[in-house]
């Protein structure tokens, strides 16, 4: 406690106070002394008290006018002691040894209090003896005495770091738990600043807290700080910072006392659930966000994304080109992977960026390259403190190799994209802004993201290849007309249905026939996927048949009903016209199908009353056909469904919509086909479109 006393605790007087410039004035003394309340009185060689101090007379009951020149052991010792004291007295007196002991006293009211007595013996510059004695209360004396003893034991031994700092922040005292903390001696604290001692710490917010703690004399609690000591250099450790300032009885700051706890293991802890709360908070996102659509390259973008900025700067999806076209790869150790990106992502790092694939683009990585290795083994490839070494089996060329170096990379992760026991490709990953290295729970959090990611580009791949299939097979089965046939010009066009849907059934058909007539199919299967268009093929084939026997519309659809029955759980709409070019008449049959648009000349543009009729494939339904007059010049729009109808309007609102575009000046066919499908088919519209305008000419 004396350690970090000021001067004038230790006793210094006014005029030495004075001498240093202080004009404060005089301050009153403080410290253990008062605490005990000292007496003093000095005896001459005949026991006559000489001097009296007011301790004195507080603890005896006596003032300096009744005590001066009175016989000490008279008015100080209890009858039954008179003859101790008195030869005690002559012992110091001639001996010159000093004597301590603790014997009741009697007071001036009477009362006997037990009293600790320090005497001496005492000389002038003359040669005269004089006694000094000392006297405190010794319940007192106890007291402090236990206390001073409990604190001692209890800074000693205890497991908590402790330490006293000076008002210039300097180490007056530590305990040996802070020691050990610390890893450094008691002896190399005292009068050095915590700067001096532990470099590796945060010493600025630290101190900025003590002197805080200092001015304003609020106390700091567990403040935590992070860094390393000479106790264990090679690891971070936590501790929790508690500051408190110390105060003498007359408010005199005497500095900041500090506890120390080491909370290293609960600070992993906390770190360690942290990090599996971001694991799962990223999982929950990318459950969310990844598989949106069945589209592909969308799959791989949502997973980029997802990544970035969480666990990197800097995200490529990748797929072996041989996954993309539908087949297995398997890679020999010396085999070059082929590989087709399919997105990137980076957060303000467009050097890393430049570096990276293009979505599209296929590229060869070499069998030493990272990647490679990622897609060739399945196993995560991490590289957390990236070398100059290691760019070149990063990047795809030298000039990417650069750009990454530019860019800062500073640490790489690769981790397999793997469905169903079959690596696609792989999840590509750099820091450049985030100044840690990419970690064990990186990794595990990569993996994750990876696994999870790779089913729904599985399921996104396998979708495209059989919507490939199916459209291809679709586009097969539709047919190539020239522009004009017979006394009519034709345009027509298919839009296949959102990425989001299979393919559908729809279908046109222009046939030629005799006698320069034209027979005009539009037609639409229920259903999407193979089945549908496998049925759309057959109807069109049957239509083909029929249509040249010279079957009269309604007669072709009832044998088109009669094959759809046989076709299982087969379902299909259809609109059959045969067009006259010599009578100038088109005869028009429907089975469930939307009616078609007619244009004249100088006239609004109508839908054909025609008898709706039953799809095909429900039976027992007798159909009609109607003749409608066509000029040269007049036209008519068929159409499908996926045209027209969306979940959002009335079929009637959307009707209306398609006779006001058709509602204008005149236009090439071919023109008129793009506006229709670019204002009224939806992008997202899960049904396919089928669109036929035939323009009815002159005859030659």
């Amino acid at each position: 406690m004396s350690a970090a006393r000021s001067p004038v605790a230790e006793g210094d007087g006014p005029a030495r106070r004075a001498g240093r410039g202080d004009t404060r004035g005089v301050v009153r003394p403080t410290g253990l002394l008062d605490v005990l309340g000292v007496a003093s009185v000095l005896l001459d060689s005949e026991g006559r008290i000489a001097l009296w101090s007011p301790q004195a007379e507080e603890l005896f009951g006596y003032s300096a006018s009744e005590a001066l020149g009175q016989y000490a052991a008279r008015i100080m010792v209890h009858e039954q002691h008179l003859d101790l004291v008195v030869k005690l007295f002559a012992d110091v007196m001639e001996t010159g040894e000093g004597w301590a002991g603790a014997f009741p006293i009697r007071r001036k009211d009477g009362s006997t209090c037990l009293v600790e007595f320090r005497n001496m013996r005492l000389l002038n510059d003359r040669g005269d003896v004089y006694a000094l004695g000392l006297a405190a209360d010794q319940t007192t004396v106890s007291r402090l005495e236990r206390d001073v003893a409990l604190s001692t034991r209890i800074v000693a031994q205890s497991p908590i770091g402790l330490a006293v700092l000076d008002t210039d922040l300097r180490y007056v005292s530590v305990n040996p738990a802070l020691e050990r903390l610390n890893g450094v001696p008691a002896e190399d604290h005292l009068g050095r600043t915590m700067r001096e001692v532990l470099p590796h710490l945060d010493v600025d917010a630290i101190e900025a807290a003590a002197r805080d703690v200092l001015k304003t004399g609020l106390p700091l609690v567990d403040q935590q700080t992070v860094g390393r000591t000479p106790a264990d250099p090679d690891e971070e450790h936590a501790w929790t910072i508690s500051l408190y300032r110390l105060e003498d009885a007359a408010g005199t700051v005497l500095g900041v006392a500090g506890s120390v706890v080491d909370v290293t293991e609960q600070h992993r802890a906390a770190v360690e659930a942290e990090s599996a709360r971001r694991r799962l908070a990223v999982i929950a996102d990318a459950s969310a966000r990844i598989g949106t659509t069945l589209e592909l390259d969308r799959t791989a973008l949502e997973l980029a994304e997802v990544a970035v900025p969480e666990l990197a700067d800097v995200a490529a999806v990748d797929l072996l080109e041989a996954v993309t076209a539908g087949r297995r790869s398997s890679l020999g150790p010396s085999e070059p992977a082929v590989i087709r990106a399919l997105a990137v992502r980076a957060d303000d790092a467009p050097e890393a960026l430049a570096a990276a694939d293009p979505p599209g683009q296929v590229a060869r990585y070499g069998p030493d390259r990272l990647v490679t290795e990622c897609v060739r083994t399945g196993e995560a490839v991490l590289v957390a403190e990236v070398g100059e070494a290691d760019l070149p089996r990063i990047a795809r060329s030298p000039e990417a190799a650069d750009l990454l170096a530019r860019a800062g990379v500073h640490s790489y992760l690769a981790v397999p994209l793997t469905a169903r026991g079959e690596v696609l490709g792989a999840l590509d990953l750099k820091r450049t802004r985030n100044p840690l290295p990419f970690s064990a729970d990186d990794v595990l959090l990569a993996r994750e993201l990876a696994a999870r990611a790779a089913v729904q580009i599985d399921n996104a791949r396998w979708y495209q290849n059989a919507r490939d299939t199916a459209l291809t097979l679709q586009r097969s089965l539709l047919p190539s007309h020239p522009p004009v046939t017979g006394g009519l010009e034709v345009a027509s066009r298919y839009q296949p249905a959102g990425g989001t849907a299979e393919v559908g059934g729809d279908w046109f058909d222009v046939i030629p026939l005799d006698e320069r007539k034209t027979a005009l199919v539009v037609g639409d299967v229920m259903g999407s996927g193979i089945n549908a268009a496998a049925t759309m093929g057959r109807l069109r084939t049957a239509t083909n048949t029929l249509a040249s026997l010279d079957l009269a519309p309604e007669r072709l659809l009832e044998h088109l009903d009669r094959i759809t029955q046989d076709l299982a759980h087969s379902i299909a709409t259809c609109v059959y016209a045969v067009h006259d070019p010599g009578l100038r008449q088109c005869r028009i049959a429907n089975a469930g199908h939307l009616p078609p648009v007619r244009l004249r000349a100088g006239r609004k543009p109508e839908l054909l009353e025609l008898p709706t009729g039953a799809p095909l494939g429900v039976g027992g339904v007798a159909f009609a056909t109607t003749t409608v007059d066509l000029e040269p010049g007049d036209r008519l729009v068929f159409y499908t469904d996926g045209l027209v109808e969306t979940r959002q309007h009335p079929l009637d609102e959307r009707l209306d919509a398609l006779l006001d575009l058709l509602d204008g000046p005149d236009r090439p066919l071919q023109e008129v086909c793009d506006l229709l499908l670019r204002t009224l088919h939806q992008p997202d519209n899960s049904d396919d479109v089928a669109l036929l305008i035939a323009r009815a000419q002159h005859r030659d």
